[in-house]
Protein backbone atom coordinates (compact mmCIF):
# COMPACT_ATOMS: atom_id res chain seq x y z
CA UNK A 1 0.00 0.00 0.00
CA UNK A 2 1.36 3.41 -0.95
CA UNK A 3 2.03 5.85 1.86
CA UNK A 4 1.01 8.79 -0.33
CA UNK A 5 0.78 9.94 -3.93
CA UNK A 6 4.06 11.78 -3.55
CA UNK A 7 6.77 10.43 -5.82
CA UNK A 8 10.48 11.05 -5.41
CA UNK A 9 12.14 10.63 -8.78
CA UNK A 10 15.68 9.50 -9.36
CA UNK A 11 18.24 11.17 -7.14
CA UNK A 12 18.91 14.86 -7.82
CA UNK A 13 22.37 15.98 -8.86
CA UNK A 14 24.32 18.26 -6.61
CA UNK A 15 25.31 18.51 -2.98
CA UNK A 16 24.93 20.78 0.02
CA UNK A 17 28.23 22.65 0.24
CA UNK A 18 27.82 24.94 3.24
CA UNK A 19 27.99 22.21 5.82
CA UNK A 20 30.45 19.85 7.52
CA UNK A 21 31.54 16.51 6.10
CA UNK A 22 33.83 13.91 7.62
CA UNK A 23 37.12 13.86 5.73
CA UNK A 24 38.67 10.95 7.64
CA UNK A 25 39.36 9.59 11.09
CA UNK A 26 41.89 11.66 12.99
CA UNK A 27 44.10 8.58 13.32
CA UNK A 28 44.32 8.35 9.53
CA UNK A 29 46.25 11.61 9.28
CA UNK A 30 49.73 11.04 10.63
CA UNK A 31 52.42 13.68 11.07
CA UNK A 32 54.54 14.42 8.00
CA UNK A 33 52.05 12.69 5.71
CA UNK A 34 50.04 14.05 2.80
CA UNK A 35 46.65 12.41 2.44
CA UNK A 36 44.59 12.98 -0.72
CA UNK A 37 40.79 12.79 -0.67
CA UNK A 38 38.15 13.56 -3.26
CA UNK A 39 35.10 15.15 -1.61
CA UNK A 40 32.10 16.49 -3.56
CA UNK A 41 34.11 16.01 -6.76
CA UNK A 42 36.90 18.24 -5.42
CA UNK A 43 40.45 16.91 -5.05
CA UNK A 44 41.88 17.95 -1.69
CA UNK A 45 45.12 17.21 0.12
CA UNK A 46 45.22 17.08 3.95
CA UNK A 47 48.20 17.39 6.25
CA UNK A 48 49.07 18.19 9.84
CA UNK A 49 50.85 21.44 10.43
CA UNK A 50 53.79 21.69 12.79
CA UNK A 51 51.45 22.61 15.67
CA UNK A 52 49.38 19.46 15.07
CA UNK A 53 46.35 21.19 13.58
CA UNK A 54 45.02 20.14 10.19
CA UNK A 55 45.21 21.96 6.86
CA UNK A 56 43.33 21.16 3.66
CA UNK A 57 44.02 22.74 0.27
CA UNK A 58 43.32 22.01 -3.39
CA UNK A 59 45.35 18.97 -4.45
CA UNK A 60 46.76 20.43 -7.64
CA UNK A 61 49.79 22.41 -8.65
CA UNK A 62 48.90 25.36 -10.86
CA UNK A 63 51.88 24.82 -13.18
CA UNK A 64 51.31 21.40 -14.75
CA UNK A 65 48.48 20.14 -12.53
CA UNK A 66 50.50 17.47 -10.73
CA UNK A 67 48.77 16.41 -7.48
CA UNK A 68 50.42 18.16 -4.56
CA UNK A 69 49.81 14.99 -2.55
CA UNK A 70 52.61 13.41 -4.62
CA UNK A 71 55.02 15.99 -3.26
CA UNK A 72 56.45 16.35 0.23
CA UNK A 73 55.98 18.41 3.37
CA UNK A 74 58.83 20.77 4.14
CA UNK A 75 59.47 23.07 7.14
CA UNK A 76 57.10 26.01 7.52
CA UNK A 77 53.92 24.04 6.80
CA UNK A 78 54.62 23.97 3.10
CA UNK A 79 54.05 21.40 0.37
CA UNK A 80 56.72 21.16 -2.30
CA UNK A 81 55.38 19.97 -5.66
CA UNK A 82 57.11 16.82 -6.90
CA UNK A 83 57.27 18.07 -10.48
CA UNK A 84 59.05 21.43 -10.47
CA UNK A 85 59.42 22.31 -6.80
CA UNK A 86 56.84 25.07 -6.43
CA UNK A 87 55.91 25.48 -2.76
CA UNK A 88 52.42 26.00 -1.34
CA UNK A 89 51.43 27.20 2.11
CA UNK A 90 48.64 25.86 4.33
CA UNK A 91 46.32 28.60 3.04
CA UNK A 92 46.64 27.37 -0.55
CA UNK A 93 48.96 30.11 -1.82
CA UNK A 94 52.10 29.50 -3.83
CA UNK A 95 54.89 31.04 -1.74
CA UNK A 96 57.93 30.00 -3.74
CA UNK A 97 58.86 29.56 -7.38
CA UNK A 98 62.45 28.29 -7.47
CA UNK A 99 62.89 29.08 -11.17
CA UNK A 100 64.44 32.43 -12.16
CA UNK A 101 63.25 35.13 -12.03
CA UNK A 102 61.16 33.46 -9.29
CA UNK A 103 58.00 35.48 -9.92
CA UNK A 104 54.72 33.93 -8.71
CA UNK A 105 51.70 34.36 -10.99
CA UNK A 106 48.41 35.02 -9.18
CA UNK A 107 46.88 31.98 -10.86
CA UNK A 108 48.97 29.80 -8.56
CA UNK A 109 46.77 30.61 -5.55
CA UNK A 110 44.28 27.90 -4.65
CA UNK A 111 41.50 27.30 -2.18
CA UNK A 112 42.00 26.27 1.41
CA UNK A 113 39.18 24.72 3.43
CA UNK A 114 38.08 25.22 7.04
CA UNK A 115 38.87 22.08 9.03
CA UNK A 116 37.99 21.01 12.57
CA UNK A 117 39.17 17.95 14.48
CA UNK A 118 36.40 16.87 16.83
CA UNK A 119 35.11 13.58 18.27
CA UNK A 120 38.24 11.81 16.89
CA UNK A 121 37.17 12.86 13.38
CA UNK A 122 38.47 15.41 10.89
CA UNK A 123 35.64 17.56 9.53
CA UNK A 124 35.80 19.80 6.47
CA UNK A 125 33.56 22.70 5.45
CA UNK A 126 33.15 22.67 1.67
CA UNK A 127 31.19 25.87 1.04
CA UNK A 128 32.01 29.56 0.63
CA UNK A 129 29.90 30.80 3.54
CA UNK A 130 31.63 31.20 6.95
CA UNK A 131 32.11 27.83 8.63
CA UNK A 132 29.75 27.35 11.57
CA UNK A 133 31.27 24.99 14.17
CA UNK A 134 27.92 24.64 15.93
CA UNK A 135 26.64 22.67 12.92
CA UNK A 136 28.95 19.72 13.59
CA UNK A 137 26.63 16.94 14.82
CA UNK A 138 27.06 15.72 18.40
CA UNK A 139 29.09 12.52 18.46
CA UNK A 140 30.44 13.04 21.96
CA UNK A 141 29.69 9.40 22.77
CA UNK A 142 32.89 8.59 20.89
CA UNK A 143 35.04 10.45 23.41
CA UNK A 144 32.89 10.11 26.53
CA UNK A 145 32.73 6.30 26.35
CA UNK A 146 35.66 4.26 27.70
CA UNK A 147 37.88 2.99 24.90
CA UNK A 148 37.06 -0.61 25.84
CA UNK A 149 33.48 -0.04 24.69
CA UNK A 150 34.15 1.76 21.40
CA UNK A 151 34.79 -0.30 18.28
CA UNK A 152 37.72 0.52 16.06
CA UNK A 153 37.05 2.98 13.23
CA UNK A 154 35.74 1.49 10.00
CA UNK A 155 35.72 2.67 6.40
CA UNK A 156 34.12 1.48 3.18
CA UNK A 157 33.92 3.02 -0.25
CA UNK A 158 30.46 2.58 -1.74
CA UNK A 159 30.04 2.81 -5.52
CA UNK A 160 26.71 4.59 -5.30
CA UNK A 161 25.23 8.01 -4.60
CA UNK A 162 25.26 8.89 -0.91
CA UNK A 163 21.49 9.38 -0.87
CA UNK A 164 20.96 5.68 -1.56
CA UNK A 165 23.03 4.92 1.54
CA UNK A 166 20.99 7.38 3.62
CA UNK A 167 17.80 5.77 2.30
CA UNK A 168 19.12 2.41 3.44
CA UNK A 169 20.05 3.58 6.94
CA UNK A 170 16.77 5.42 7.58
CA UNK A 171 14.83 2.34 6.44
CA UNK A 172 14.82 0.28 9.64
CA UNK A 173 12.46 -2.29 8.12
CA UNK A 174 15.09 -3.77 5.81
CA UNK A 175 17.01 -5.23 8.76
CA UNK A 176 14.46 -8.05 9.06
CA UNK A 177 15.40 -9.23 5.57
CA UNK A 178 18.87 -8.05 4.54
CA UNK A 179 20.32 -8.53 8.05
CA UNK A 180 18.15 -11.39 9.35
CA UNK A 181 19.80 -12.95 12.38
CA UNK A 182 22.23 -10.06 12.94
CA UNK A 183 20.24 -6.82 13.20
CA UNK A 184 16.69 -8.13 12.79
CA UNK A 185 14.53 -11.22 12.48
CA UNK A 186 11.04 -12.35 11.49
CA UNK A 187 9.53 -11.13 14.77
CA UNK A 188 10.56 -7.53 14.06
CA UNK A 189 8.84 -7.22 10.67
CA UNK A 190 5.51 -5.94 12.02
CA UNK A 191 6.98 -3.36 14.39
CA UNK A 192 5.42 0.09 14.12
CA UNK A 193 7.66 2.70 12.54
CA UNK A 194 7.43 6.29 13.73
CA UNK A 195 8.97 9.36 12.14
CA UNK A 196 9.78 12.52 14.07
CA UNK A 197 11.32 15.80 12.94
CA UNK A 198 12.89 18.46 15.14
CA UNK A 199 14.20 21.33 13.07
CA UNK A 200 16.18 19.66 10.30
CA UNK A 201 16.86 16.46 12.26
CA UNK A 202 14.76 13.49 11.12
CA UNK A 203 14.44 10.47 13.43
CA UNK A 204 12.94 7.08 12.67
CA UNK A 205 11.99 4.72 15.53
CA UNK A 206 11.06 1.05 15.46
CA UNK A 207 10.38 -0.77 18.76
CA UNK A 208 9.82 -4.53 19.02
CA UNK A 209 8.04 -5.85 22.13
CA UNK A 210 8.74 -9.26 23.63
CA UNK A 211 10.58 -10.44 20.52
CA UNK A 212 13.62 -12.59 19.90
CA UNK A 213 16.73 -10.48 20.43
CA UNK A 214 18.78 -9.92 17.23
CA UNK A 215 22.18 -11.57 17.21
CA UNK A 216 24.33 -8.47 17.63
CA UNK A 217 22.43 -7.45 20.79
CA UNK A 218 22.73 -10.97 22.19
CA UNK A 219 26.50 -10.72 21.75
CA UNK A 220 26.69 -7.76 24.14
CA UNK A 221 24.00 -8.86 26.62
CA UNK A 222 24.30 -11.07 29.70
CA UNK A 223 22.18 -14.24 30.05
CA UNK A 224 18.45 -13.58 30.25
CA UNK A 225 18.25 -11.19 27.27
CA UNK A 226 17.62 -13.82 24.58
CA UNK A 227 14.13 -12.37 24.28
CA UNK A 228 12.91 -8.96 25.31
CA UNK A 229 11.90 -5.46 24.26
CA UNK A 230 14.12 -3.91 21.60
CA UNK A 231 14.20 -0.40 20.22
CA UNK A 232 15.92 1.26 17.29
CA UNK A 233 16.01 5.01 16.76
CA UNK A 234 18.12 6.45 13.96
CA UNK A 235 18.57 10.19 13.49
CA UNK A 236 19.69 11.96 10.31
CA UNK A 237 21.63 15.23 10.39
CA UNK A 238 21.69 17.11 7.12
CA UNK A 239 23.15 16.25 4.74
CA UNK A 240 24.49 12.78 5.47
CA UNK A 241 25.49 12.01 9.06
CA UNK A 242 23.48 9.59 11.19
CA UNK A 243 23.44 7.99 14.63
CA UNK A 244 21.46 4.91 15.62
CA UNK A 245 20.52 3.99 19.18
CA UNK A 246 19.95 0.23 19.26
CA UNK A 247 19.27 -1.73 22.43
CA UNK A 248 17.31 -4.33 24.38
CA UNK A 249 15.83 -4.69 27.86
CA UNK A 250 14.04 -7.59 29.49
CA UNK A 251 10.36 -7.66 28.59
CA UNK A 252 8.43 -5.07 30.58
CA UNK A 253 11.51 -3.45 32.09
CA UNK A 254 12.47 0.17 31.33
CA UNK A 255 15.00 0.99 28.69
CA UNK A 256 17.45 2.27 31.32
CA UNK A 257 17.89 -1.28 32.66
CA UNK A 258 18.78 -2.61 29.24
CA UNK A 259 21.93 -2.36 27.16
CA UNK A 260 22.88 -1.43 23.63
CA UNK A 261 25.06 0.80 21.51
CA UNK A 262 25.18 4.00 19.52
CA UNK A 263 25.97 3.15 15.90
CA UNK A 264 27.74 5.95 14.08
CA UNK A 265 27.24 6.36 10.31
CA UNK A 266 29.15 9.14 8.54
CA UNK A 267 28.65 9.55 4.81
CA UNK A 268 30.72 11.87 2.65
CA UNK A 269 30.04 12.08 -1.09
CA UNK A 270 33.17 11.49 -3.10
CA UNK A 271 31.34 12.05 -6.38
CA UNK A 272 27.83 11.72 -7.81
CA UNK A 273 28.34 7.96 -7.87
CA UNK A 274 30.73 7.17 -5.03
CA UNK A 275 30.55 7.62 -1.25
CA UNK A 276 33.03 7.55 1.63
CA UNK A 277 31.39 5.59 4.46
CA UNK A 278 32.88 5.88 7.97
CA UNK A 279 31.44 3.93 10.89
CA UNK A 280 32.00 2.84 14.47
CA UNK A 281 29.92 2.09 17.58
CA UNK A 282 29.93 3.02 21.27
CA UNK A 283 28.23 0.78 23.85
CA UNK A 284 26.08 2.20 26.64
CA UNK A 285 25.00 0.77 30.01
CA UNK A 286 27.39 -2.13 29.62
CA UNK A 287 26.17 -5.15 31.61
CA UNK A 288 28.94 -7.61 30.78
CA UNK A 289 32.02 -7.80 33.00
CA UNK A 290 35.70 -8.54 32.50
CA UNK A 291 38.17 -6.80 30.19
CA UNK A 292 38.84 -9.91 28.14
CA UNK A 293 35.14 -10.52 27.59
CA UNK A 294 34.36 -6.91 26.72
CA UNK A 295 37.37 -6.69 24.42
CA UNK A 296 36.10 -9.75 22.56
CA UNK A 297 32.59 -8.23 22.41
CA UNK A 298 34.00 -4.99 21.03
CA UNK A 299 35.77 -6.91 18.24
CA UNK A 300 32.69 -9.02 17.53
CA UNK A 301 30.46 -5.94 17.19
CA UNK A 302 32.91 -4.48 14.67
CA UNK A 303 33.05 -7.77 12.79
CA UNK A 304 29.27 -8.19 12.61
CA UNK A 305 28.60 -4.59 11.63
CA UNK A 306 31.30 -4.65 8.95
CA UNK A 307 29.85 -7.86 7.54
CA UNK A 308 26.35 -6.35 7.57
CA UNK A 309 27.54 -3.27 5.67
CA UNK A 310 30.12 -4.71 3.31
CA UNK A 311 28.53 -8.06 2.47
CA UNK A 312 24.81 -7.31 2.84
CA UNK A 313 23.98 -3.61 2.43
CA UNK A 314 26.57 -2.44 -0.06
CA UNK A 315 25.91 -5.09 -2.76
CA UNK A 316 22.21 -4.15 -2.72
CA UNK A 317 22.89 -0.40 -2.80
CA UNK A 318 25.42 -0.69 -5.61
CA UNK A 319 22.99 -2.86 -7.57
CA UNK A 320 20.31 -0.19 -7.09
CA UNK A 321 22.67 2.42 -8.51
CA UNK A 322 23.47 0.23 -11.48
CA UNK A 323 19.78 -0.42 -12.16
CA UNK A 324 18.99 3.30 -12.04
CA UNK A 325 21.91 4.23 -14.27
CA UNK A 326 20.93 1.70 -16.91
CA UNK A 327 17.19 2.40 -16.96
CA UNK A 328 15.88 3.62 -20.31
CA UNK A 329 13.48 6.04 -18.66
CA UNK A 330 13.15 7.96 -15.42
CA UNK A 331 12.34 5.57 -12.59
CA UNK A 332 9.66 6.54 -10.07
CA UNK A 333 9.65 4.31 -6.99
CA UNK A 334 6.45 3.18 -5.32
CA UNK A 335 6.32 4.45 -1.74
CA UNK A 336 5.25 2.24 1.17
CA UNK A 337 4.27 3.08 4.72
CA UNK A 338 7.85 2.26 5.78
CA UNK A 339 9.25 5.10 3.65
CA UNK A 340 8.28 8.01 5.90
CA UNK A 341 11.84 8.69 7.04
CA UNK A 342 13.45 8.71 3.58
CA UNK A 343 10.65 10.91 2.20
CA UNK A 344 11.04 13.42 5.05
CA UNK A 345 14.81 13.78 4.82
CA UNK A 346 14.68 14.02 1.02
CA UNK A 347 12.38 17.05 1.26
CA UNK A 348 14.84 18.82 3.54
CA UNK A 349 17.89 17.85 1.51
CA UNK A 350 16.44 18.80 -1.85
CA UNK A 351 15.29 22.14 -0.46
CA UNK A 352 18.80 22.96 0.81
CA UNK A 353 20.39 21.94 -2.48
CA UNK A 354 17.91 24.12 -4.37
CA UNK A 355 18.54 27.09 -2.04
CA UNK A 356 22.30 26.92 -2.61
CA UNK A 357 21.89 26.63 -6.37
CA UNK A 358 19.86 29.87 -6.36
CA UNK A 359 22.59 31.87 -4.63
Amino acid sequence: MLASTEIIEQLPRGFVFNTWYVAMWGSDLQEAKLVPKTILNEQIVFFRKEDGSVAAITDRCAHRFAPLSMGKLIPGDRIQCIYHGLEYSANGKCVKNPHAPCTIPEITNFKSYPVEEKYSLIWIWMGDEPADQSLIPDYSCLIDTPEMYVTRPGYLKVNANYQLVVDNLLDLSHTSYVHAGILGNAQTVDADIKVNQVGEVVSVSRPSINAETPGILQVMSPPGFEKGDQWSTISWYCPSNLILEFGVSKHGEPKEKGTGYFAIHLLTPESDRTTHYYYTAARWNVLTTGDDKNSAIRDKIYELRTFAFAEQDVPVIEAQQNTMDNAKYLLKPALLSIDGGPVRYQRILQNKITQELKK
